[in-house]
């Protein structure tokens, strides 16, 4: 496979927490990519507060991940849930790459939550999916991957305790790349 074929996909989100548990679902997802593809993690804790005044000149961590969005096949988020919702800086670096050009329009996408409560950061995780309708995404549906109690499921070093998480982290990250590879050939 040429390096040119690899379908190259950007992870962002978690918590800016260190050590947070939706940081090591997103870097345990690096690990589980398909063959002929690579998560690119973005760090998107140096962008700024959304302001529209500066929409036009935006400052470089801004200009930065928007590149990535718009250079990549694809984008991967991994949320956990704040207040039963997505976390402010989430929507923030969401917002930042919608204007004045919107980069996630057509792109294909996919989301996973994690929690340590029960309901995994479903509630969060349909927040974003509405944004994404709005932004024209096209955003992977199945499997949802929603990890609950994540604390009792995965260790400090990223490693998972609980095989189906894994499992529907895989399939779902298999679907992404697949539709991104399909989405690639309806583009060429």
């Amino acid at each position: 496979m040429k390096k040119e074929d690899k379908i190259v996909i950007a992870g962002f989100g978690g918590s800016l927490r260190k050590g947070s548990f939706s940081r090591k679902v997103l870097e345990r997802s690096a690990s589980l990519m398909p063959d002929g593809s690579v998560l690119k993690i973005a760090d998107i804790s140096k962008v700024p507060v959304f302001n529209s005044d500066d929409a036009r000149e935006p400052q470089p961590p801004v200009v930065e991940f928007k590149k990535l969005i718009s250079e990549t096949d694809g984008f991967l988020i991994v949320t956990p849930e704040y207040n039963y919702s997505i976390p402010g800086f989430l929507k923030n670096v969401i917002d930042w790459a919608s204007v004045p050009n919107n980069v996630f329009a057509k792109k294909t996408g996919a989301i996973m939550s994690s929690s340590t409560g029960m309901m995994g950061g479903a509630r969060a995780q349909y927040h974003l999916r509405q944004s994404f309708v709005f932004l024209d995404a096209r955003i992977i549906n199945r499997p949802e991957v929603i990890i609950n109690f994540v604390d009792k499921k995965i260790n400090e070093k990223g490693e998972f305790a609980d095989e189906n998480a894994e499992k529907f982290m895989r399939d779902l990250l298999n679907n992404l790349v697949s539709e991104s590879r399909a989405q690639r050939s309806l583009s060429a």
